[in-house]
């Protein structure tokens, strides 16, 4: 830690730890730009390191590291530290920041991890399966790696914890609301990112009635009125809406009482179905990756294609009738970011809403690509979810 609040020589680390991947970025006291980023995918035995400096230039990871040291989030979290102490050998840790995808009810903003904190976390881990365990895992090993250092918890529902009654709620008991059986939305970190990058963009639009759209393999929607939320997508976890890379989205209850009582399946074996079988790999059979699909061809890979653009499409919808209109419609994400077919195929059809692109812009990727006559503004803003931790670190520890 910095002494006497003098932070000049201070960096600190953000982790974004998925099932199978480790996000990090390093950030100095200052800037917004990251002294080192990067991330390690399919952690296990087959795990790949990638790191790059602030320049882009590809970092060597430090020297040493044998096989198996990808193996675990731990393990590669320590191979990502042994790489930041060979190349900032004078820099002092002063935080590290964590995405934490669901932080329930009771916590709406960033804060620091005690073990009361960490206990109602682990308590939360039922409501997003696939993520919770996987974020605590980077904070234990960030814990055991920079003993006494603040570990600072950012998450992924706290943007959406203003929005309406009608819109966090289900058509249940009320009991089960008091329970916390709510509608929290996800990805809250890139929608705060989003939102502050269209008040720089285009202030008049983010003050008005805004639909992002983060499309990935995790993919949701979410409304925004002057930045702030007031409906998403997803629901209660991260199953529900759009279709998603290996999730299902949207489903009818009633398809889970039939694998229940007819197909006898196991709450843990329609676990699997719903969160790691369904989506676009399901309904291809083939592959969880756009781009697998779309240079595909196959009626299969098409079908997946297609049931994506058209619950994109009806949740646009259904959300601009929350706002009642729109202004804008941002698309952001892996998917949102990158496909000029999804995004061209999510705007056709939809020029009753104003909507209409300019293809040569989309086809360029630029950031505005709406046509200049469209009644309303379509934007592709990248989002920077590692920013928005590093920001927030830096307020809670008053490095701000």
């Amino acid at each position: 830690m910095a002494v006497n609040g003098d932070w000049s020589d201070c960096g600190f680390l953000v982790l974004n730890a998925g099932s199978s991947s480790l996000k990090v970025a390093l950030f100095a006291a200052t800037g917004d730009e990251a002294l080192l980023s990067g991330k390690v995918e399919k952690i296990g035995p087959d795990g790949v390191i990638q790191l790059k400096d602030a320049q882009g230039q590809a970092l060597p990871v430090a020297e040493g590291v044998a096989e198996g040291d990808l193996g675990t989030h731990t393990g590669a979290l320590m191979v990502v530290i042994r790489t930041i102490q060979r190349h900032f050998p004078a820099l002092r840790l002063a935080a590290v920041g964590h995405r934490i995808v669901h932080g329930g009810p009771q916590f709406n903003a960033p804060l620091v991890i005690t073990p009361d904190v960490m206990r109602t976390l682990e308590a939360l881990a039922p409501f997003a399966p696939l993520h919770q365990p996987h974020n605590l895992a980077g904070v234990r090993a960030a814990m055991a790696a920079f003993p006494g250092v603040p570990q600072v918890a950012c998450f992924d529902t706290a943007f959406h914890r203003d929005q309406p009654f009608v819109n966090d709620t289900f058509g249940l008991p009320s009991r089960y609301y008091e329970q916390g059986v709510r509608r929290y939305g996800f990805h809250g970190l890139s929608y705060e990112y989003i939102t502050g990058q269209m008040r720089q963009l285009a202030p008049q639009l983010a003050a008005g009635r805004v639909v992002v759209a983060h499309l990935g393999n995790g993919a949701s929607m979410c409304a925004v009125h002057d930045g702030r939320a007031v409906a998403s997508s997803m629901g209660f976890s991260p199953l529900d809406g759009l279709a998603m890379g290996t999730r299902c989205g949207q489903i009818d209850p009633g398809v889970l009482l039939y694998m229940l009582d007819q197909e006898k399946l196991s709450s843990a074996e329609i676990a699997r179905v719903l969160y790691h079988e369904s989506g676009l790999l399901g309904l291809s059979e083939l592959s969880n990756d756009m781009r697998t699909l779309e240079a595909a061809g196959t009626p299969q890979a098409q079908r997946a294609i297609d049931y994506f653009v058209m619950r994109a499409q009806r949740e646009l919808g259904a959300l601009a009738a929350q706002l009642g209109g729109l202004d804008a419609l941002v698309f952001s994400g892996g998917i949102g970011e990158n496909s000029v077919l999804i995004r061209a195929r999510i705007c056709e059809r939809l020029g009753w809403m104003g909507i209409e692109l300019d293809p040569a812009r989309n086809a360029e990727h630029a950031t505005w690509i709406s046509a200049e006559q469209a009644r309303t503004a379509v934007l592709v803003v990248r989002t920077h979810e590692e920013l928005v931790i590093a920001r927030s670190v830096r307020a809670v520890v008053g490095m701000a």
